[in-house]
């Protein structure tokens, strides 16, 4: 398989015609061989606009996202050099490899021993460094290294927890994708102040929920 004229068509087929147009984050996607990050299994669909399953047993039901949803994420969320970042969700550390090339420090929670492993090892294969992968509930965040100028949840779902917005900058972004099928909006919240947050809902997507997160908030915002 030819892999990167397959990243090639990835970017200009899937990605950019989806309104990813941000030069830096398609560069980013050219260069992070997402390859890498695939289960061996399904390596020759590394670049197909799907998601791609991730084990077996314990973490059964876990995947990697679309390209080109990760794109539009990465892409949303702006993210700059000196920005600390919380991810909840690892997965195959593939998310992470993106958001390190972006910010100073990764904070990437997973709650599945075996992806853990994984996220672990696909990331120091790539010699990324600046990425912590922790076994965790992402559902709870971190309280103790926040707060972060940006946290991303690499999955859906049906509300975004209090606790972690509480976990964010004044002027943090929070990113997520929120709702239930058939119709879930990705979801931009910035910190605004101490105790106001402003939401906007940019487009339509599907995603598997993240494990250990509440289908019912009482929060508002």
């Amino acid at each position: 398989m030819n892999f990167e004229q397959a990243r090639f068509n990835m970017i200009e087929q899937q990605i950019r015609p989806w309104n990813v147009l941000d030069a830096a984050v398609l560069d980013l996607l050219s260069v992070v061989r997402r390859e890498d990050f695939v289960p061996p299994a399904h390596k020759s669909l590394a670049f197909a606009d799907m998601e791609l399953p991730l084990g077996s047993g314990g973490e059964a039901g876990q995947c990697m996202l679309a390209p080109k949803v990760e794109a539009r994420m990465l892409q949303d969320l702006a993210v700059q050099k000196h920005e600390k970042v919380l991810e909840i969700g690892t997965g195959s550390g593939y998310m992470a490899a993106l958001l390190a090339q972006r910010a100073q420090r990764v904070v990437s929670l997973e709650i599945e021993p075996a992806l853990v492993s994984l996220a672990r090892a696909n990331l120091q294969k790539a010699g990324v460094s600046n990425v912590e992968v922790r076994q965790a509930d992402g559902a709870k965040g971190v309280p103790v290294d926040g707060p972060f100028d940006v946290i991303v949840l690499s999955g859906s779902v049906a509300d975004v927890p209090h606790k972690l917005l509480e976990q964010l900058k004044t002027g943090g972004r929070l990113m997520a994708i929120v709702g239930d099928a058939p119709v879930m909006r990705a979801t931009l919240i910035q910190r605004t102040s101490a105790v106001e947050y402003l939401t906007t809902q940019g487009w339509d997507t599907l995603a598997p929920r993240l494990l250990h997160f509440p289908e019912h908030s009482r929060f508002n915002f």
